[in-house]
């Protein structure tokens, strides 16, 4: 038996690639017996933040890891496809009919057992992988502190408020997408200067949610908006609200700002306001963001809120296959390992899911190599330098640089640009990455 604890992105695919691999899989989640901050069910992976799983570009960090983990037969992935709503160039579901899909795989799966409990300190006699994500329990954070001999990390995360499609004023807004890569699939709230100038003094001067913890830090790549303020007048623009490569088709120019929200749901009733994460109090969000043009009657299915979340130091506690370097029979997945993003927590939860299923049959440690972009990101995670050490998502960056002359750069760049030679970079990149999976999956399987 092995036991996984936490049925969320990471918990919900380490199960899954187990028991299709027939071992027997007891997974234990607490809710909705016991609940969190920001979650308001019992299912396997319901996402609270975004609806999101990033770009599809197949030349990205993100859409090169989905290659890898469509490979290795990911359900968070096969899940997420049945559920896929209009997002443009990303992949973006509906919610609720995704995690019904991945809660429906796993308790209908024979060699997988559904326990709802929680659980303050696990038994290690059993391979144990711990994916309770960066809402884990007190009792559990505490128990996982004592073991590991580290004090543990956490930032303060913020989710974005939704809004009733039916609210929003299409005699304003309009339908779009950056570039117009992907389906028009993004509303499009225009703000001129003194429109956007008036959002930024009341964003600024609206009470927000008191923080239990002055000294906790928020996380740098999901800052809440009214925070992103607080750091200059002009930083909304070069953010959540940049306007570059929306033009207005009544206008035919770029605004001087805007407000993108994308499809949260299949039925496209519900949309959220993207890059939208705030602390602002309810009474506050309602009058703050009805001053957005086309937002003025919007009717909010949810407001946004604010959160603690858990992860341990990564480089002190792991090593590259996501085991605990002081603990036998333990592994971490998911966002308690250091990695930020749905995608990342859900390829965490497959890597576990690998080197558990390796120790179980009594094989070596076998890490992913560097050239995937999960390998590089498992390598980072053991790696990194300690200090101020972060919440890591899946990046390009963190993989091995391409070997000289595997690319035109001069040639690239005299006919199309940086663009170009970036795109070219993604698509060398993705080649080896796929070609060392294979390598690397092919080299892994032994008889049973």
């Amino acid at each position: 038996m092995i036991h996984i604890i936490g049925a969320g992105l990471a918990g919900s695919e380490a199960a899954w690639q187990l028991a299709s691999r027939g071992h027997a899989v007891r997974i234990t989640e607490m809710r909705p017996g016991m609940t969190t901050p920001a979650h308001t069910t019992g299912q396997a992976a319901e996402m609270v933040c975004s609806n999101s799983f990033k770009s599809d570009d197949p030349a990205s960090a993100t859409g090169i890891l989905k290659a890898e983990m469509q490979l290795m037969g990911s359900l968070i992935l096969r899940c997420a496809e049945a559920a896929r709503v209009p997002a443009g160039n990303s992949l973006a579901v509906d919610r609720e009919v995704f995690s019904a899909g991945v809660t429906k795989a796993l308790k209908t799966h024979p060699k997988i057992q559904w326990v709802e409990a929680q659980v303050d300190a696990p038994d290690l006699s059993l391979p144990t992988i711990l994916a309770t994500g960066p809402l884990t329990a007190d009792p559990l954070v505490d128990w996982l502190t004592r073991s590991t001999g580290r004090d543990q990390l956490h930032f303060y995360d913020a989710i974005a408020p939704i809004v009733e499609r039916d609210s929003i004023d299409m005699e304003i807004a309009w339908m779009g997408a950056r570039y117009d890569k992907g389906g028009p699939d993004f509303i499009n709230c225009p703000l001129d200067k003194d429109q956007y100038e008036c959002f930024v003094d009341s964003l600024l001067s609206a009470e927000r949610v008191p923080l239990n913890d002055v000294d906790t830090p928020f996380f740098e790549a999901c800052l809440p908006i009214e925070v992103m303020a607080d750091r200059g007048r002009e930083t909304l623009r070069h953010g959540p609200m940049k306007p570059v490569g929306l033009d207005n088709p009544r206008t035919g120019r770029w605004p001087h700002a805007v407000v993108q929200l994308r499809q949260d749901t299949l039925a496209g009733e519900l949309f959220n306001l993207v890059g939208f994460q705030t602390r602002l109090k309810w009474g506050w969000q309602k009058d703050v963001f009805r001053l957005i043009p086309g937002l003025q009657r919007a009717e909010f299915a949810r407001f946004g809120s604010i959160h603690r979340n858990t992860y341990v130091q990564a480089p002190s506690v792991l090593d590259s296959t996501l085991a605990v370097k002081s603990m036998p029979n333990l592994w971490l997945a998911g966002q308690l390992s250091g990695v930020e993003g749905y995608l990342e927590s859900a390829a965490g939860g497959l890597a576990a899911a690998f080197a558990v299923d390796r120790a179980v049959r009594g094989l070596e440690a076998l890490p992913f190599p560097p050239e995937t972009v999960l390998g590089s990101l498992l390598h980072y995670l053991a790696h990194a330098a300690t200090k101020d050490f972060g919440p890591t998502n899946a990046m390009l960056g963190l993989l091995p640089p391409l070997p000289d002359g595997s690319i035109d750069i001069r040639g690239l760049k005299r006919s199309g640009g940086l663009r170009a030679v970036k795109s070219a970079k993604g698509e060398a990149h993705r080649q080896r990455a796929l070609e060392a999976l294979d390598r690397h999956l092919r080299s892994a399987e032994t008889p049973r």
